[in-house]
């Protein structure tokens, strides 16, 4: 027997070289399609049309730019600005460097936007001219996309060298998190995790040459799940959107054959409930994955119903976006309709380039029964999950304590090994000793006929310690529904404690992802 020391045949004269080892990076994913694809359609935005020579050499011109102001190697340049085609020149230019991208949420506030060009210590940034009030008056330098832009890439150099990183570990992004409780936590990408999350992500939702992608997923959110690089990868086009209304969106599906798209379910539910006059046939079906809140099965039901294919992922921005996806299986095409969307509800399994997604004990780390009923924390594991949080050790030494990243997220196990969220930890409901999922409560109330959308929330309670209070918002063509016709509907669905006993009407507070701002609704349900 060898000592462990000895080297194994397979380790002796067999090193690493230029030949057989390139760091793995999104930016080589622009220049193949540069070469491939070159004269195809790349991107289009209103009458701008780019093909992937172009897209490339506008990215090259742009990096070449920032290098002439001193941009180099680890410095942060953010941008702030919608889904246009500069936030996609962007994600090539910056990385190219060997800089950090720092995609800011253009919803955010000016204190927020402060605090994080500040804690990035981001050294420039781009700004679309709507957001340029946001700005801090001292800071970072500004370039306005929409004076300076074309301007200032003008004098770089289309044939600037593409630098890959020298170790595809090195920070490629930085993402906020969205900072419901104190100050944004940066969420540190890398260029490993980033390739290959658009290898999953190109793989999973079947993205191609033919491919037409439609960027109603905000680019500034995890980059865009990544898709800001999946896209490219598969030769596909980017349709830009700068705004997400119904009547824009039907349009460009029709008008430019939309195939794939991906959107919060607040997006699915603006679909369905969209004016006759906002809407536009086509031909074609359109793959569209929605995640960041689990669907509920009657969202799912009506757009499959419109013509759309759903597909379910769910992911965090400390995952790149997409992690788990409930994959298609050959029986669903023989299940009934509500059936098969309860199916498609769930969270699903790992992508493919994710190592491991499970459902685990947080007190013991070992895995729950898969029973579809023992509730446990979801947790992930692999190179798609974020290097740490920027400034933050103590945050990041949490959230992988015991070698898994902790998601917050509790979920079960099915016997089929499909994961299924039941709800945020913070949002359990705990009622007489019972615990109580809002998820499941939130699932009801969307199948009521009136109900457009609902949050379901915990509301403090003498006798039972919490009791939940329902949020609802209903449809524009909705007749008088009271709070009673609410709290009997939920008691002909569900067992009598889990009904809420409280409603309000009205708007509910949201992300710019879509997610239903929990954090104030439990806010108000506490001073009621």
């Amino acid at each position: 027997m060898r000592k462990d020391s000895a080297m194994s045949i397979y380790e002796q004269n067999l090193d690493r070289n230029p030949a057989n080892y390139v760091p793995l990076s999104p930016v080589s994913f622009l220049m193949r399609a540069a070469r491939v694809y070159g004269s195809r359609t790349a991107v289009i935005y209103a009458e701008r049309r780019y093909t992937y020579a172009q897209f490339f050499d506008r990215a090259r011109r742009l990096a070449s730019a920032l290098a002439n102001v001193g941009i180099g190697k680890g410095d942060t340049v953010a941008i702030m600005a919608p889904n246009i085609p500069e936030m996609l020149e962007a994600h090539y230019a910056v990385p190219m460097l060997g800089a950090v991208l720092c995609s800011i949420n253009i919803r955010l506030d000016a204190a927020a936007v402060g605090f994080i060009l500040q804690h990035s210590e981001a050294k420039i940034v781009l700004v679309d001219g709507e957001l340029a009030p946001l700005m801090p008056t001292s800071g970072p330098r500004v370039i306005d996309i929409d004076g300076e832009y074309e301007g200032f890439i003008a004098g770089g150099d289309p044939q600037f060298p593409v630098c890959l990183p020298d170790d595809e570990w090195q920070a490629i992004a930085l993402n906020y998190t969205s900072g419901t409780t104190g100050n944004p936590k940066g969420v540190v990408l890398h260029h490993r995790g980033a390739y290959l999350n658009a290898v999953g992500n190109a793989l999973t939702f079947g993205l191609s040459p033919r491919s037409v992608y439609l960027w109603t997923l905000p680019m500034f959110h995890c980059n865009g799940w990544t898709y800001t690089w999946a896209v490219t990868l598969a030769g596909g086009t980017h349709i830009c959107l700068r705004r997400v209304e119904p009547a824009p969106i039907f349009a460009a599906i029709a008008e430019h054959g939309v195939t794939h798209m991906c959107a919060a379910p607040v997006v699915l539910s603006m679909l369905i409930h969209a004016p006759e006059q906002a809407r536009r046939t086509f031909p074609q079906t359109v793959q569209i994955a929605t995640g960041g809140a689990a669907p509920p099965s009657t969202v799912i039901a009506r757009m499959e119903a419109m013509g759309f294919a759903v597909t379910h992922l769910y992911g965090l921005t400390e995952s790149y976006g997409p992690s788990t996806v409930c994959m298609w299986q050959p029986e669903l095409d023989d299940m009934a309709i509500e059936q098969k969307a309860a199916f498609m509800a769930r969270q699903g399994v790992n992508t493919p380039t994710l190592q491991d997604a499970t459902v685990l004990d947080p007190a013991t780390m070992a895995p729950v029964p898969a029973d579809g009923a023992t509730m446990g924390e979801l947790m992930l594991r692999g190179n798609t999950v974020m290097k740490g949080y920027l400034k933050n050790s103590a945050a990041s030494d949490d959230v992988f304590a015991g070698g898994w990243f902790h998601t917050g997220d509790l979920a079960v196990m099915h016997p089929d090994g499909y994961v299924e969220v039941k709800d945020r930890a913070k949002d359990i409901i705990i009622s007489g000793g019972e615990n109580i999922s809002s998820l499941e409560v939130e699932e009801v109330l969307y199948k009521h006929p009136d109900v457009m959308e609902a949050a379901v929330v915990a509301r403090p309670d003498e006798k039972w310690g919490e009791t939940p209070q329902a949020f609802v918002t209903l449809k524009p063509d909705a007749g008088k529904v009271t709070e009673a016709d609410i709290i009997a509907w939920c008691r002909r669905h569900l067992a009598h404690f889990k009904c809420p006993r409280f409603v309000t009407f009205g708007p509910l507070p949201k992300t710019s992802t879509g997610k239903i701002q929990k954090f104030e609704l439990r806010s108000v349900a506490s001073h009621n």
